[in-house]
C-alpha cells in the first residue's frame, strides 16, 4: 500500500546518524523487523539512483510514530531528506520484508549487528520486551565508539526490564571507559563467551555486507547450522 506520511520530528541520534519520525497512517500495521520504501515528492535535486530508498522501521508496532534512521552520507537523497521541513510529506510503500523474530520461543535468538544495521533489531527487541515474549535473546552490537552507536540507551533499558534479553555492546575503536562492553572485532572467543551452546540459536546478521560475510563464515566455523543464519545487508546510499 502506498500512502503519504508527514514528517513530525527529526533528530541526531549518534555521530553522523539521524532519525526521522513520521505520522503513522490510520490503520497501518506491520511486523517488527519489516521495512518500507520511501520516495521523495518533487525533490529540488535528484541523482541517477532516483528518489526511492528502503528503510527498516526502528519503532515497534505498539509505538506511536513510524521511525526510520540512517547514516547521513553525502548523497543527494540524504541531503534532501535532512533538509525536509517538519510537516513535509513523503510517499511510503509498506510494509515489506521477512526479517523478523522466529515464532518458536524455546529456540534462542542471537543478533550479531554492525552500526546502522541495528534499526530493525531495535523494533524486534522493543516488541519482544513489550509483549513479554519468552524467547532468550542476545544482542551483540558492534560500533567504533559509543558515540557511533544509536539506540544503546534503549537496549540498556530493555535489558533492565526484560530478563530474557542480554545486551553486549562491542567497540572496535579507542574507548576511555573500560567498563563499557567488549573491545575489538567480534571473534569466536567473544561469541562463545555469550552463547553457551552454538548449535540451537537462530542467528540474525545485519550490517555492512563485508561484516555479514565474515560473521556468517565465523559462525559456520564454530559449529552453527548455516540454515539457522538469517541476514539483512545495509549498504548505505
Amino acid at each position: 500500500m502506498i500512502q503519504d506520511v508527514k514528517l513530525v520530528k527529526k533528530e541526531v541520534i549518534a555521530n553522523g546518524t539521524m532519525a526521522f519520525h513520521w505520522e503513522r497512517p490510520s490503520g497501518f500495521e506491520f511486523i517488527a523487523g519489516q521495512n518500507g520504501d520511501f520516495t521523495l515528492i518533487d525533490p529540488p535535486k535528484t541523482d541517477d539512483k532516483g528518489n526511492l530508498r528502503t528503510f527498516s522501521f526502528v519503532n515497534a508496532p505498539f509505538e506511536k510514530d513510524l521511525v526510520i534512521a540512517t547514516r547521513m552520507r553525502d548523497s543527494t537523497f540524504k541531503n534532501v531528506l535532512k533538509r525536509l521541513p517538519i510537516g513535509s510529506e513523503i510517499k511510503m510503500a509498506a510494509p515489506h520484508g521477512d526479517f523478523k523474530l522466529h515464532k518458536t520461543d524455546t529456540t534462542p535468538a542471537v543478533f550479531i549487528i554492525g552500526g546502522i544495521g541495528v534499526t530493525p533489531i531495535r523494533s524486534i527487541i522493543a516488541d519482544a520486551t513489550n509483549n513479554h515474549l519468552a524467547h532468550k535473546i542476545t544482542l551483540i552490537y558492534s560500533n567504533r565508539t559509543p558515540d557511533d552507536a544509536p539506540y544503546t540507551s534503549d537496549f540498556e533499558e530493555f535489558a533492565d526490564i526484560n530478563p530474557n534479553f542480554t545486551f553486549v555492546p562491542v567497540y572496535t575503536g579507542n574507548v576511555a571507559d573500560n567498563r563499557i562492553g567488549e573491545r575489538g572485532h567480534i571473534n569466536s572467543d567473544m561469541l562463545k563467551k555469550y552463547i553457551s551452546d552454538i548449535i540451537p540459536p537462530i542467528y540474525y546478521l545485519a550490517g555492512p555486507p563485508e561484516m555479514i560475510k565474515a560473521m556468517r563464515k565465523l559462525l559456520v566455523e564454530i559449529g552453527a547450522n548455516e540454515d539457522n543464519i538469517r541476514s539483512e545487508e545495509f549498504d548505505g546510499y
